[in-house]
């Protein structure tokens, strides 16, 4: 019952942060206005500026910034112990993430939804615009190109993936006609498309039992399935990002996002019926006092290492790019920007709670073995490094196990699952690296550059340079996948600056809510990046260096020129408040 009282607390503690502090920064602190002017109306365009009912809108939200992140980030996190993660992912989430997330949407959506480094250039100052751009270019570039190598490696090891992930687009593009172009009941329709995806699981199965080499890539032209995949996918998001986004983007994720609620909740009553049968207890320690020796330390790692379950850099760039050009009114930022992180915590819970507890109920080894209780978890969790999906598939699937479903139907549900969720992270990232640099090149007035297919182009062309610098298999982003963690919290910090910054504007101390967590992910992140700056150089890793180094002194300057003007703005106040004193003592 341990493991049930966790969840039940776990996801109390986010219904009432929604309805108090959500609520709170929503009338106190932002003040949303329902009648307020929106960039989906205001510059409707029928491709990227479209309003959206905010059920779709939540769903496309939710699996952008969701991708893979809440389920890798707490399965390694884990390792220092079930209880510094699950506190992280909740209280991080509820006074950290949420508010970063909900502020940066806002701040974009009165902004015409302008991307994060472009708002920069108002709040702080120019020169800022172009430091946050490097910033903002490199994280995007790193995940358009790495997450090919990820969901390739996916389709390796659930090959019945392969077809229900490739199907999700004709089904996504069937629900955008028919909701918009036929004006379909959404309810019938997303019932439809929801039916079909499962089906297309099934299909998927059986495609590959029976046509394998249908799901197995073979090598072409001497570049091996994961750069043939590799090309294959960013081709697909150079298309998908040029299209309407109700056409694909906005519809796939739609869906996706219903696959999630589905798994969650085979999930949550997995976990009752196993508690109840059989107690379900955690068989991770509370603290893992006996760490492999491969592992870093808990403080600041774990803040960087589980990121999307709690804050994540990342998610301000979707709630500065797709998400504010399709809002259909202010008030409905609190459900999409609060709402959305707040579920996020909750899977990274259930994450937790797959490789804490889950994979304790058993694990089948190759050669006849069962390992049960910690000694199953000892097995996932004896080095830091290594595989940290398999523990929480086989979790999963041992917990969907205690209400009837087969543990192959539970590892090939989360296969598609965790293959989806890239695919959505590599879809939207495209988007987003294309309206990042449309801005750039219209504001230094490059007006070629600033249409959607060149900027595109860019965007494509650079993943896959940086994909294919090491060699013919597209794994080269692996090479500055270490920086990644870091880079993401920073760009967190960072963007809570820029909020802070639009709050400080708006007078009394409601800056406070974006200040205090700002503070506290500018210390932690600049405190890893330091230690790995450290461990790259004693390594000998001098790209990693160089870098690694070039990022931390862009930040430290924006960082600085912020401070500049937060101070300006509060002398500038205090001088204009003395004034008022004086004037009016005069008149007296």
């Amino acid at each position: 019952m341990q493991t049930l009282a966790l969840m039940l607390i776990c996801g109390l503690a986010y219904i009432v942060a929604y309805n108090t502090y959500g609520r709170f920064l929503a009338k106190k602190i932002f003040r949303l206005r329902k009648d307020a002017p929106v960039p989906s109306r205001e510059l409707k365009d029928g491709i990227d500026y479209v309003p959206t009912k905010r059920g779709i809108i939540f769903g496309h939200h939710y699996t952008s910034i969701a991708g893979t992140g809440p389920i890798v980030g707490p399965a390694i996190g884990i390792i220092w112990g079930w209880l510094p993660a699950i506190l992280w992912v909740v209280l991080g989430c509820i006074f950290m993430g949420a508010v970063h997330d909900f502020g940066s949407l806002v701040v974009s959506l009165r902004n015409e939804g302008k991307s994060i480094s472009e708002i920069a250039a108002k709040y702080i100052n120019k020169r800022v615009r172009l430091l946050f751009f490097a910033v903002v270019f490199l994280a995007l570039l790193i995940v358009i190109a790495i997450f090919g190598v990820v969901i390739a490696g996916v389709f390796a090891q659930f090959p019945s993936s392969v077809v229900p992930v490739w199907l999700q687009i004709p089904i996504a593009m069937l629900l955008g006609f028919i909701i918009y172009k036929k004006n379909g009941n959404v309810l019938i329709a997303t019932a439809i498309a929801v039916i079909a995806m499962y089906l297309s699981i099934a299909l998927g199965a059986y495609v590959h039992v029976h046509w394998p080499n249908v799901t197995n890539m073979p090598a072409v032209g001497g570049i091996p399935p994961t750069g043939v995949w590799v090309i294959i996918l960013l081709l697909y998001c150079w298309f998908a990002s040029t299209l309407p986004v109700t056409v694909l983007l906005q519809p796939r994720d739609y869906i996706n996002a219903w696959q999630l609620f589905i798994a969650m909740g085979l999930l949550v009553a997995g976990a009752v019926f196993a508690a109840f049968n059989s107690d379900l207890p955690l068989v991770a320690p509370a603290i893992n006092r006996s760490l492999p020796a491969d592992a870093l330390p808990i403080w600041p790692f774990m803040f960087v290492t589980i990121a999307c379950g709690a804050i994540s850099g990342f998610h301000s760039l979707v709630a500065s790019g797709t998400s504010p050009k399709q809002l259909n009114s202010e008030p409905d930022s609190l459900f999409v920007g609060y709402g959305s992180m707040l579920l996020e915590g909750a899977l990274a819970v259930l994450v937790i709670i797959c490789v804490g507890a889950g994979i304790g109920m058993a694990v089948n080894l190759p050669y006849g073995s069962t390992l049960l209780g910690a000694q199953a978890w000892n097995h996932y969790y004896g080095a830091f490094g290594g595989d940290k999906i398999t523990p929480v598939i086989k979790g999963a699937a041992n917990l969907m196990s205690s209400i009837g479903i087969a543990e192959s139907v539970g590892v090939t549900l989360m296969g598609v699952f965790i293959a989806s969720f890239a695919g959505t992270t590599i879809d939207t990232s495209v988007r987003l690296q294309r309206y990042v640099i449309s801005e750039l090149a219209n504001d230094f007035r490059i007006g070629w550059l600033g249409g959607r297919w060149a900027a595109t182009t860019v965007a494509v062309v650079t993943a896959a340079g940086l994909a294919f610098a090491s060699g013919a298999d597209g794994a080269g982003a692996m090479k500055l996948w270490p920086l990644f963690g870091t880079a993401n919290q920073l760009l967190a910090a960072l963007a809570l600056l820029v909020v802070t910054l639009y709050l400080r504007r708006k007078g009394g101390l409601k800056f406070i809510v974006a200040a205090v967590p700002c503070f506290i992910m500018l210390a932690i992140t600049s405190w890893a990046m330091i230690k790995n700056e450290i461990q790259f150089i004693s390594d000998g890793k001098w790209l990693l260096t160089v870098i690694g180094g070039g990022i931390f002194i862009l930040a430290a300057w924006m960082t600085i020129e912020a401070v500049v003007v937060f101070l300006k703005q509060t002398v500038k106040k205090e001088i204009v408040a003395e004034e008022a004193v004086l004037s009016s003592q005069n008149w007296v």
